[in-house]
């Protein structure tokens, strides 16, 4: 099955949908009172890291479709926006959110929303979200469309769907967290219901997700077989 743009297909939908089906209300709440809260977030990551392999895998062997042809001036879009994705995932990853994982004890805290959540509460999400973006702007072939077209669906499709689950589960809680941070980046600040807290971010976490775009830029044409530099 491996080697054809159906397996694509069947991964991207995979990957994307599952996130999607497995965290709506009905399927959520009935496995959660099935085997218990834990015992559903391990399966759920076991599920979507066999969909991710699988969407990988079949990116890689899938036939060279071309539906559009990227000019030369593309590939500066994702020299822009992958060092901006770096530095978001890297400061989402590292950073305590009420998105994240287990993240519902912050929601009685509301003090803690610090560094980059004064920016977006979904740092990490932005960061796949502009990753994707990037990428789609310079592949114009069927399968690089659907991987990135997949990742960037579920990036910015999952910011509301992961909003409204958190508003469902944890009521009144919800309303401080909605109330001093915002899904846009920069628009809580704008809208002075939060202050900008550079000092948070920290200057280690900009050079780090620097250094992690430096990495990727560096060995992009072994493990993509391609130079990502324009020109």
């Amino acid at each position: 099955m491996l080697g054809t743009i159906d397996a694509v297909i069947i991964g991207a939908l995979a990957f994307a949908g599952g996130h999607f089906a497995l965290s709506s209300a009905p399927i959520r709440d009935r496995a959660v009172e099935a085997i218990g809260e834990e015992k559903f977030r391990g399966l759920y990551s076991l599920v979507m890291l066999g969909a991710l392999v699988w969407l990988i895998l079949a990116f890689r062997d899938a036939p060279y479709v071309e539906v559009w042809l990227p000019s030369a001036a593309t590939k500066w879009i994702p020299n822009i926006l992958v060092p901006l994705a770096c530095i978001l995932l890297v400061a989402g990853i590292t950073t305590r959110s009420p998105t994240s994982v287990g993240g519902e004890a912050m929601m009685a805290e509301p003090t803690t929303l610090k560094g980059i959540l004064t920016i977006t509460r979904h740092p990490f999400l932005w960061g796949t979200g502009l990753w994707s973006l990037g990428h789609l702007a310079t592949n114009g072939d069927l399968a690089s469309i659907l991987l990135f077209g997949a990742v960037a669906v579920l990036s910015f499709a999952g910011m509301p769907a992961l909003d409204a689950k958190l508003r469902r589960k944890v009521d009144s809680a919800w309303g401080p967290v909605a109330m001093t941070t915002s899904v846009i980046p920069f628009l809580a600040v704008i809208q002075g219901r939060t202050s900008l807290d550079l000092a948070g971010i920290g200057w280690w976490r900009l050079g780090l997700g620097v250094l992690v775009w430096v990495l990727l830029y560096g060995a992009h044409p072994y493990y993509a077989g391609v130079w990502p530099h324009p020109g």
